[in-house]
């Protein structure tokens, strides 16, 4: 007998207790495809601050990274930092919230664009690798200075987040098993 249940032949089913650490509300869209038992309040909030700004610092790092340090590679890990954050709070449901195109697609983009970007000025007699340095005059930014070789840092930052996703689901696919199917038991 459950003991949260009034004791009696007329009495009224009392509501569940709910636990203080279970959320009620949807905090992150896809988190609530867990169970209550399996999600926290706590992570949840901080996803929810830490996942824009995370990438807002990825960002950040890969265009600063061709006068500074950073670039494509850092700015990838610090977003697939954040994937692995939102894949923790929400599981496969939360990650495909936050980024509905599939990881392979993903780290494809990032190796095509790597790839055009290095054999581009082949076709132009120049040595691979090769970048190209444009000055512009922006109406609100001043002078730009921009480089061609960021569209391989771009294709870096890609193709680290596609790979680090094309993990997550590699784990997951793992971690969802029961384990007698880990150990190899069979039914």
């Amino acid at each position: 007998m459950d003991p949260r249940r009034p004791r009696g032949a007329g009495a009224r089913a009392a509501p569940p207790v709910a636990h203080w650490d279970e959320p009620t509300d949807k905090w992150l869209p896809g988190a609530d495809e867990r169970p209550g038992e399996e999600r926290s309040v706590l992570l949840e909030v901080v996803t929810r601050l830490l996942f824009p700004s995370a990438l807002v610092l990825s960002l950040f790092l890969l265009f600063s990274g061709h006068s500074r340090p950073g670039g494509g590679f850092a700015g990838g890990l610090v977003a697939s930092q954040a994937f692995v954050l939102r894949y923790l709070v929400g599981g496969r449901a939360g990650l495909g919230a936050a980024l509905p195109v599939g990881s392979g697609t993903v780290a494809g983009t990032g190796f095509a664009l790597c790839s055009a970007t290095a054999l581009l000025p082949v076709l132009a007699g120049a040595p691979p690798l090769t970048s190209v340095t444009v000055h512009t005059h922006l109406p609100v930014l001043g002078t730009v200075e921009f480089a061609t070789s960021l569209f391989f840092d771009v294709g870096v930052y890609v193709l680290v987040v596609g790979v680090t996703l094309k993990l997550l689901s590699a784990v997951g696919v793992s971690l969802g098993r029961a384990p007698a199917e880990q150990s190899g038991a069979r039914p």
